[in-house]
């Protein structure tokens, strides 16, 4: 049976990624994470777990990590910052919310004409979308 740091491995070369043990490491702590997270927070979790990872190692994996289609960025907190988050490798939207964080995948996605009918009107050709929905999740408007 594959160990889930095999798994990820073989995730990094699937997308034709070296693997080292620092990429591992961030990978691996993203795979922890249910929601998403800033890259201090997972260089501060590293150092925590006495990984001797440097932050701009950690920015430079994310950076790789994103543009091999491996993570999704998420633009909606953390004071600006970026936060990361890995995902499922089909098309996807994010619902995220203000109050906890919480991050939630929405596989089903019925926007594609309309995209294309908005990028034609401008004069575009679409090849891609992305939608993040922020609002307020159930739990937190139980909890206020």
């Amino acid at each position: 049976m594959a160990t889930a740091s095999q798994d990820l491995a073989e995730l990094l070369q699937r997308h034709g990624i070296r693997v080292t043990t620092n990429r591992l490491l961030v990978l691996q702590e993203l795979a922890r994470e249910p929601d998403d997270a800033t890259a201090q927070e997972i260089w501060g979790r590293l150092r925590e777990g006495r990984a001797t990872t440097g932050l701009a190692t950690v920015y430079r994996t994310l950076g790789l990590l994103y543009d091999a289609g491996l993570v999704d960025t998420l633009s909606h907190h953390a004071g600006g910052e970026q936060c990361y988050r890995l995902c499922s490798e089909t098309h996807h939207h994010h619902l995220v919310c203000d109050r906890c964080h919480r991050v939630v995948e929405v596989d089903r996605c019925d926007l594609e004409g309309w995209v294309n009918k908005a990028a034609k009107r401008h004069g575009f050709i679409a090849t891609d979308h992305r939608v993040e929905i922020t609002g307020v999740c159930a739990d937190c408007r139980r909890s206020h």
